[in-house]
């Protein structure tokens, strides 16, 4: 393997995956992103991935040919299906919509692909983490499920067992949706509960299919959750699943809408904790997997302040050149910010908070909310896994 070797997916090609203006799922985060990540130096060193449009036949690994045959409709003649989610709010039709998202596929099936093949330790894409799709339909600003399709297709090259873990404040249904029957997948969301935010899935109950019982592991997190909360959920759930099950890859998906900016989502966490998270997972990678390790973008809808600080970081993180919390924002970006919209951007790579870890051993708190929801998980899921919910 080469050992220092990072793949990461860009080209200004992936900013074509945009809704239009006012939608917030606007490319100028990666644009941001990538000009925050270069002027900070933790792009030196790294190879690109430039990736084509992905074939029909790869998006139909995972895709229905009829759903494909929509998007395309949808993009070259503008025509919706709004039973395929196609020409809703959430996923209106825009041009070369097909050609988009579909290059956002193959540059996450591209850098699965080195990973798996031990050509990268690490690989990022950033546009990708599009995990609400469905097979059939596009849902919540996801047109092609790229974490998906390039999961399955380090699966038919050979791995066993992969493990796919998503921070995102929304719950990762998509990705769920389509292993969830697939011993050899283990999906872990933790995100906002769905009694409150979209996509109104990802509760404890949900385990699994009869064929992968306990391949699905979900922690709903109630509204307002902050950092200290937020952390617990994660150490107390995540490590110990991604453990037992030894996967041989490691997929995160790195949405940075749970942060207290964001304007869709009603967590309250920092940059810091979110940084702190991307660490642990990195380590997860080395620890388990032998560092294969494949980072996905996702939501985030605060896109001048925090969506290119929190994604520079996992991407100084996978680079191994990570950059601390309160190192400055190069001034240069800041002039891009007020040059396009106006007004400063943030002015450190941190929020000022200092994230402190309660392990869950330190004790269970039944008035507590976070607690409650901790617990749920680990009683749904972790016998199924083969641990003890209450020691593991």
């Amino acid at each position: 393997m080469a050992s220092g070797a990072v793949r990461v997916v860009w080209s200004p090609e992936m900013l074509g995956y945009d809704f239009g203006p006012g939608h917030p799922m606007t490319s100028e985060r990666l644009d941001l992103t990538f000009r925050l990540a270069e002027l900070l130096g933790v792009l030196e060193g790294v190879s690109f991935i430039a990736p084509g449009v992905a074939s029909d036949e790869l998006l139909e690994t995972v895709h229905e040919p009829e759903y494909v045959r929509a998007v395309r409709a949808a993009a070259e003649h503008g025509t919706p299906d709004p039973a395929r989610g196609l020409g809703t709010r959430d996923d209106p039709v825009f041009a070369h919509m097909h050609d988009a998202a579909a290059r956002v596929v193959a540059g996450s099936v591209e850098a699965a692909r080195a990973v798996w093949a031990g050509e990268a330790l690490h690989a990022v894409n950033l546009s990708g983490g599009l995990h609400h799709a469905m097979p059939g339909a596009a849902s919540g600003f996801c047109v092609y499920n790229d974490a998906a399709v390039a999961i399955r297709s380090m699966l038919e090259a050979g791995a066993e067992r992969i493990a796919y873990v998503d921070i995102d404040a929304h719950h990762g249904d998509g990705v769920q949706a389509v292993f969830w029957d697939d011993p050899r997948v283990l999906t872990i969301s933790v995100h906002e509960s769905g009694h409150v935010l979209f996509p109104g899935t990802g509760h404890a109950r949900e385990t699994g299919g009869p064929g992968a019982p306990g391949a699905a592991v979900n922690v709903a997190l109630p509204s307002g959750t902050s950092d200290a909360g937020w952390l617990r959920a994660i150490d107390a759930v995540v490590p110990a699943a991604v453990r037992e099950f030894a996967p041989q890859v490691l997929v995160t998906q790195h949405g940075c809408d749970s942060h207290v900016m964001d304007p869709l989502t009603h967590l309250r966490v920092s940059i810091d904790a979110q940084r702190l998270v991307a660490t642990w997972l990195h380590d997860l990678a080395h620890e388990v997997t032998g560092g294969r390790w494949l980072a996905l973008g996702g939501g985030g809808y605060a896109f001048i302040d925090v969506v290119p600080r929190a994604w520079t970081h996992v991407l100084g993180i996978a680079a191994h050149a990570p950059v601390d919390v309160s190192v400055a924002v190069p001034e240069q970006w800041r002039d891009v910010v007020r040059e396009r919209y106006g007004r400063s951007g943030a002015d450190l790579m941190g929020d000022g908070r200092e994230p402190v870890l309660r392990p869950w051993s330190a004790g269970y708190d039944p008035a507590d909310d976070v607690d409650r929801a901790i617990r749920a998980t680990r009683l749904a899921s972790f016998p199924l896994l083969g641990l003890d919910a209450e020691l593991d």
